[in-house]
């Protein structure tokens, strides 16, 4: 049997309606919200990484029926695939091609979810010895899901002690109108914090007053009550 074929069948024996309604509710999917139209089959992230183990080997442009799916858990596959060929790739070519289709094909890539699952590890990693510029792009975008990949692919480079992109792109992001974009500047600050505290703070000590209530609380969420409180008041 053809293995997105089989790959489709697997995920479906899975579906579960009930829970299928609790992901449409929590993934915000009803009119005029962002992630309008979505539909899900009701299966949890553990089962679709048991399940994926064993299509490492699928051939990438042969995700194609797959990732158009109209079932979120379906292109959920597909990226968490992507990330396991992207880790295994041997060669510099290999590496771009998955780069590459998954430039290509950020139309499906279109949750927070899906974004958060896969940037750091295709975009970020491809993109850590190469030029950023994409990334300032994509964070001007109109589209939201391109604005998220932006900040959250620098998410590799935190991990790798390189915080200079994560900050640029925070600058773009500053008054983004979106609570999404919001969540995700704060929580890659954050992870700034956690690996160099000074830079963070050097970073909102000349724009926390002006930054959205949101992102503001993701990025200081670890600090100490009494510094929380001095940033909160905005004096």
């Amino acid at each position: 049997m053809n293995l997105a074929i089989q790959l489709k069948k697997e995920l479906r024996g899975y579906k579960d309606a009930e829970k299928a309604k609790d992901l449409a509710w929590f993934f915000k999917t009803g009119q005029g919200e962002y992630g309008e139209g979505d539909k899900f089959l009701g299966i949890n992230v553990p089962t679709i990484r048991k399940i994926i183990k064993n299509y490492s080997a699928i051939d990438l442009y042969a995700l194609d029926p797959i990732f158009t799916s109209k079932f979120h858990e379906e292109r959920l596959a597909v990226l968490l695939i992507l990330v396991k060929k992207y880790e295994k790739a041997q060669t510099a070519k290999e590496k771009s091609m998955i780069y590459h289709y998954y430039r290509n094909n950020t139309t499906y890539i279109n949750n927070w979810d899906l974004v958060d699952q896969s940037a750091p590890n295709i975009m970020g990693q491809y993109l850590f010895s190469r030029s950023r510029k994409i990334l300032h792009q994509w964070a001007k975008s109109k589209n939201l899901w391109r604005r998220r990949i932006a900040i959250v692919a620098t998410h590799y480079f935190i991990r790798n002690n390189d915080f200079a992109e994560t900050l640029k792109i925070a600058e773009i992001l500053l008054h983004d109108k979106h609570d999404l974009i919001h969540k995700a500047v704060g929580w890659m600050l954050r992870e700034v914090g956690k690996r160099d505290l000074k830079t963070e703070e050097n970073f909102l000590q000349k724009r926390y007053k002006k930054m959205p209530r949101t992102m503001l609380r993701y990025a200081i969420e670890r600090f100490a009550e009494n510094k929380r409180r001095f940033y909160l008041k905005r004096k």
